[in-house]
């Protein structure tokens, strides 16, 4: 055999490599890693996809949390993982958006270190005041708040999340003055509403429904931009007072950049084939989620996007985070 004729099959050799290892994927258990503590909301869906692609792909998947740093531990070891689709990453609003945002020498780039594969969901915040406010929808609210400049309380769960940065836009459209106080997670954010020692706060739905059911607080709006199917009486703030305005938290799956585009494709297909379940999705939305299951482009172009976005809330408003 000469040269040319060893150096073509060399060649075969090396691009059927690629095609032969996504054939085999995947060869051993994936890992899910999560940024958060367990129970928390982007655990229990990376759990509820876990199993279920467990079943579709025949390798067990298994949730590593690694808390800390609002998701930059888990961020840093997803980027420095090997791009074999054995390991896959839950980010979501904060490690994707709001950090680059709020944190100007982040250890990883959100845009250049992953392959997006899809949004898995989003949660708009019901926008919730206590009983005592006296208003019945956004409109009135903003009026109230506008004639109290600096008066009024709100919480959040903590200083440059989601819920904050989402806060500040709506104060900065609704052009009124109101004081943030955050607390340690949405729960405690929601139960100082419940206790009147702040008068408002953007608070998840699956954590406020209980609360608005039973009076003790009211929910004057959502801030997606459509009602949600756990509490359609909530409308849009969009439509109800705020006309432009939408926010919402959310999380997705990527998997270190450099992927193969076979195995990333491959993940797509069984990740939204399990968000179309009816357990996952018949979940979801009971909790208040609006279901992803976008192709990656989409989700690559949204993650963009929200980086602009809450950049420049965060310019802005002057938020600083030590």
């Amino acid at each position: 055999m000469g040269w040319i004729q060893i150096l073509g099959a060399v060649a075969l050799v090396a691009a059927a490599a690629p095609a032969a290892a996504a054939q085999a994927y995947p060869s051993r258990p994936i890992r899910a890693i999560v940024g958060f503590v367990p129970g928390g909301s982007t655990d229990l869906i990376a759990r509820q996809l876990g199993q279920k692609l467990t079943e579709s792909l025949g390798q067990t998947v298994i949730v590593d949390n690694r808390p800390g740093g609002a998701g930059v531990i888990a961020a840093v070891m997803a980027k420095d993982a090997p791009p074999d689709g054995h390991t896959l990453f839950f980010g979501t609003i904060s490690t994707l958006a709001t950090n680059v945002a709020v944190q100007p020498k982040l250890p990883y780039d959100p845009l250049r270190d992953y392959a997006p594969i899809t949004m898995t969901l989003s949660n708009p915040y019901f926008l919730v005041v206590h009983p005592g406010v006296p208003a019945a929808s956004v409109k009135e609210f903003i009026a109230f708040a506008r004639a109290r400049p600096g008066q009024l309380n709100y919480s959040t769960s903590g200083t440059g999340g989601g819920a904050h940065l989402s806060v500040e836009l709506f104060r900065s459209m609704a052009r009124i003055d109101m004081v943030h106080i955050p607390y340690k997670g949405s729960a405690q954010a929601t139960a100082e509403v419940v206790a009147g020692h702040v008068q408002m706060s953007f608070s998840q739905p699956a954590v406020a429904l209980p609360h608005v059911k039973a009076g003790r607080i009211k929910v004057l709006g959502v801030t997606g931009l459509k009602p949600l199917h756990s509490w359609p009486d909530a409308p849009p703030v969009a439509e109800a007072g705020l006309p432009g305005f939408e926010a919402s938290s959310w999380q997705g799956v990527l998997v270190p950049a450099k992927t193969p585009k076979s195995i990333v494709g491959r993940l797509h297909k069984e990740i939204v084939a399990a968000l179309r379940s009816p357990e996952i999705e018949r979940r979801l939305l009971a909790d208040g989620s609006e279901v992803g299951g976008g192709s990656p482009e989409e989700f690559g172009a949204y993650i963009r996007n929200e980086i602009a976005k809450w950049t420049r809330v965060v310019k802005e408003a002057g938020i600083r985070v030590e």
